[in-house]
C-alpha cells in the first residue's frame, strides 16, 4: 500500500501500524523516522520534539541527539572482530525488544531496572548482566570515540550471581571417557586427541579447534596462543607434557595421510577446519555414564588435577590464561596440605615466641 501523505509531516505506511515522521535534521538533510507509536496526538508530540532538537542543534549549538537504536547498530558494526561479537549479537536483540526506537535520553536507570526485572523471570542472573554488559559498554563507546553526550544508565544495575559452576573428572571418569572416544572413532576420528590435548593443556575449545601447524614448535615441545587467538587477549606458550604431545602426533600422522596443505591441527579430511566436537563429545559422555559435563569442563579437570598435586595456583593461573589469580582461586580447596602447612607455620611461631618469653623471664630471675 502506498503511504499516506500527512501535510504537518506525519504520514502511515502501509507495512507499519505506527505514524512516520518526516522533518529536516540539523545538517538540512531530510529525514524520515518511525514514531513508534500508533497514537496520533503522541506522534505529534514526538516529531515536535525531534524538530526543536534540530533546531538547536543548528542554530544554538545544542549537541544531537541519538536513538537507542543508532547507538547499537554502529557498535556492532565497529566490533565485528570481537570474540564475543556473536554473543553481542544475540544480547542485542533481547535488548531491542525494550530500548529500540528510544532516544538514549530516554534509556534511563528506571528503564533499565525495568528490562532486568522482566528478564529475570526468564533467563539467569548472568544472562542478564551480559545482556546489561552489552548496553553499557556501547554507552561507553558512545561517549568515548564518538563524542557522544550519553549518560550510562547501567552501572549498580546487574544482578547478584551464584558462584561460578566448576565439574571436573576423577582419574577413572577419564579413563571411561577416553574409552568412549575411541570407542566412535569411526564416527569422530578426533575425539580422543581433543579431550587428551584439553585435559593436558587445559585450553579452551576455541584455542584448540583453531590451532595451527605454525604455531607448534616440536623443538621446544610447545605451542604459542597469539593475543588474538585467546579469550583475555593474553599472549601464552603452552608446554607439552608426553600426553599432549602424542595427540598432536596423531593429529600431523591424520594431516600427512589426508590433507598435507592443511594448516590446522583439527581438520576434516579435506583440510577444512573443524569447527566444534560439540555433538560427538556429548555422545561420548553418555556412552561413558558421565553426567554434567561440558567440552569446558575439561579445563576444569585440567586446573583441578594441578591443584591437587601441589602446583602453585599462579603457576596454574598462568598457564591456563586467567585474567586474575580470583579465577584460579576456586581450585584452592583440592590442596588443604597448603592450609595444613600454613596452621603448621603458625604452630610453630607460637611455641618460638612461647621459648623466647620463657628464657627473657629467666634472664629477669
Amino acid at each position: 500500500m502506498p503511504k499516506r501523505k500527512d501535510q504537518d509531516g506525519l504520514y502511515q505506511r502501509g507495512d507499519s501500524p505506527f505514524w512516520w515522521a518526516s522533518y529536516t535534521d540539523a545538517s538540512g538533510a531530510r529525514t524520515r523516522r518511525s514514531t513508534e507509536t500508533a497514537d496520533r496526538k503522541d506522534a505529534e508530540a514526538l516529531l515536535a520534539k525531534w524538530k526543536l532538537a534540530a533546531y538547536q542543534e543548528k542554530h544554538w549549538d545544542a549537541p544531537p541527539s541519538h536513538t537507542f537504536d543508532e547507538m547499537m547498530l554502529n557498535y556492532l558494526a565497529e566490533t565485528t572482530n570481537k570474540r564475543s561479537h556473536a554473543r553481542d549479537l544475540d544480547a542485542a536483540r533481547h535488548l531491542y525488544q525494550t530500548f529500540s526506537g528510544l532516544e538514549l535520553s530516554a534509556v534511563t536507570a528506571a528503564k533499565v531496572r525495568q528490562y532486568v526485572q522482566a528478564r529475570r523471570t526468564v533467563v539467569a542472573p548472568a544472562t542478564v548482566n551480559r545482556e546489561l554488559c552489552l548496553l553499557s559498554v556501547a554507552f561507553n563507546h558512545a561517549r568515548h570515540y564518538w563524542d557522544w553526550v550519553a549518560i550510562n544508565p547501567v552501572p549498580g544495575r546487574k544482578l547478584k550471581t551464584p558462584p561460578g559452576r566448576v565439574r571436573w573428572l576423577s582419574a577413572a571418569e577419564a579413563e571411561r571417557l577416553m574409552n568412549a572416544a575411541t570407542a566412535m572413532q569411526d564416527l569422530a576420528e578426533h575425539l580422543p586427541d581433543f579431550i587428551r590435548l584439553a585435559l593436558h593443556t587445559g585450553c579452551r575449545k576455541q584455542e584448540l579447534l583453531g590451532l595451527e601447524w605454525m604455531r607448534v614448535d616440536w623443538s621446544s615441545n610447545q605451542f604459542r596462543l597469539e593475543p588474538h587467538h585467546t579469550k583475555t587477549g593474553q599472549y601464552r606458550v603452552i608446554p607439552l607434557n608426553a600426553m599432549a604431545r602424542q595427540s598432536l602426533l596423531n593429529r600431523a600422522r591424520f594431516r600427512a595421510e589426508h590433507c598435507p596443505a592443511s594448516p590446522w591441527v583439527f581438520s576434516h579430511a579435506d583440510g577444512s577446519r573443524l569447527q566444534d566436537v560439540k555433538k560427538s563429545f556429548h555422545s561420548a559422555c553418555r556412552r561413558a555414564g558421565i553426567v554434567d559435563f561440558r567440552i569446558h569442563d575439561l579445563r576444569h579437570t585440567c586446573a583441578a588435577w594441578l591443584v591437587s598435586a601441589g602446583v602453585a595456583l599462579p603457576e596454574v593461573r598462568d598457564l591456563l590464561g586467567h585474567a586474575s589469580i580470583t579465577m584460579t582461586e576456586r581450585y584452592a580447596h583440592l590442596a588443604p596440605e597448603n592450609v595444613r602447612a600454613a596452621v603448621a607455620v603458625l604452630e610453630s611461631a607460637s611455641r618460638s615466641s612461647h621459648v623466647n618469653d620463657t628464657l627473657k623471664a629467666k634472664q629477669r630471675l
